[in-house]
């Protein structure tokens, strides 16, 4: 599958079945997501992979009440260490370049997902107390997504997008 098939093909999946994803699978994704830009090369990416079906709830409970979370059979949670962006790029790094290098790390885990023939959802709507306390993460680690990942209980619908034209000032 080519980027452009996976980029068209991407839907967000919120129900899965049983079957597991294996921990090579997770990997691969994982290695799609490293490969993503980063200012200044300083990949502030953490990455939670997360099983255990407690955990799971937790977080569920975080993502205010979404529980297809928990039924997923692997939560990546995608987290960025503010303090290796503070000491590479001061308050710009911390408030703004860890978003976008953690944004473009998930954006490459949804499209390494379709690939991989598999279903997923970009979760940001959480408490990120909440799951900070459920992952037990240190205070500069700052949760920024949740990606529920799993095999499609159904096929995915494909989202409807406005003509790129709406949105683009040719100059």
């Amino acid at each position: 599958m080519d980027v452009f098939e996976a980029i068209e093909s991407r839907a967000c999946v919120r129900s899965f079945t049983d079957e597991d994803v294996p921990r090579a699978t997770v990997n691969k994704l994982l290695e799609a997501a490293v490969r993503a830009p980063t200012a200044g090369g300083i990949e502030p990416w953490r990455f939670f992979v997360v099983r255990d079906g407690g955990m799971k709830e937790k977080l569920a409970e975080a993502a205010l009440g979404q529980s297809f979370v928990a039924q997923a059979p692997v939560v990546i949670v995608v987290c960025a260490d503010l303090g290796v962006c503070a000491r590479g790029y001061g308050s710009r790094g911390e408030t703004l370049y860890a978003i976008q290098d953690t944004a473009a790390a998930v954006q490459n885990i949804l499209l390494a997902v379709v690939a991989e023939e598999l279903g997923a959802c970009w979760i940001g709507a959480f408490d990120e107390k909440a799951a900070s306390k459920a992952l037990d993460l240190p205070p500069r680690i700052r949760p920024l997504a949740m990606v529920p990942i799993g095999h499609p209980s159904r096929a995915p619908r494909s989202t409807r997008r406005e003509p790129f034209e709406k949105f683009t000032r040719q100059l």
